[in-house]
């Protein structure tokens, strides 16, 4: 079962305010999630979804709550190498509609139009400030297995932060690579998923499980 995570600001939640921070974001999330928690699930994220998973599967473990048995994360460096990079949040809306044209994946409609950009500009600095200020703290590597997938022409993430997904697992490490760029997933989709099927298969078997469950976010 698919169970996808609509975040304020997005969809038919499109007026609410979004989170500019991670820490409150998986704070609330966490005793959201806790009811459907009950039988064996796996996260996947991608680029800050892959961030929110992951700290959403810490967070769940300080509330002594289920974690998942399979992290996935996409196109997003591991946790611990810190960003170099100057934060884009602040950034003049030319500079910052710059900065997003480099990611290769945004709708050139919405950076464009003048009530496309009002609507979701908001929202794409909201993002961009959880990133641009996430500070990462050690703790204990999870039990979830990982997994890491990355595009081969990413100019964002390269394979070694890719690798270093690694040490934030006691358990299985597997990366991935595909063709494309920051968003390979939308031409490797269907691949994607079947990679995301068949570990998801092979770590239930390890565990001795039989529930299939994936949560994405």
């Amino acid at each position: 079962e698919i169970c996808p995570i609509q975040l304020p600001g997005r969809g038919n939640r499109l007026k609410e305010s979004p989170f500019t921070r991670i820490k409150p974001l998986v704070q609330t999330l966490a005793p959201l999630l806790k009811p459907y928690l009950d039988v064996p699930f796996a996260f996947f994220g991608h680029s800050m979804g892959a961030l929110l998973s992951f700290e959403l599967a810490r967070e769940l473990r300080r509330q002594n709550c289920a974690t998942p048995v399979h992290l996935f994360v996409g196109g997003y460096r591991a946790p611990q190498i810190p960003d170099l990079n100057l934060p884009i949040y602040k950034l003049t809306e030319t500079k910052f509609i710059e900065a997003l044209s480099s990611y290769q994946g945004i709708d050139e409609n919405i950076l464009q139009d003048p009530y496309l950009r009002q609507t979701f500009m908001p929202i794409f600095r909201a993002d961009f400030e959880i990133l641009d200020t996430y500070f990462y703290t050690k703790e204990e590597p999870l039990e979830s297995h990982i997994s890491a997938f990355g595009g081969l022409e990413d100019p964002k993430v390269d394979l070694n932060e890719l690798d270093s997904w690694q040490e934030q697992t006691k358990a299985n490490f597997h990366l991935k690579m595909f063709s494309g760029d920051h968003f390979f997933l939308r031409e490797a989709e269907d691949e994607m998923i079947a990679t995301i099927e068949e570990e998801i298969f092979c770590t239930l078997e390890q565990l001795n499980l039989v529930t299939k469950n994936c949560l994405s976010v």
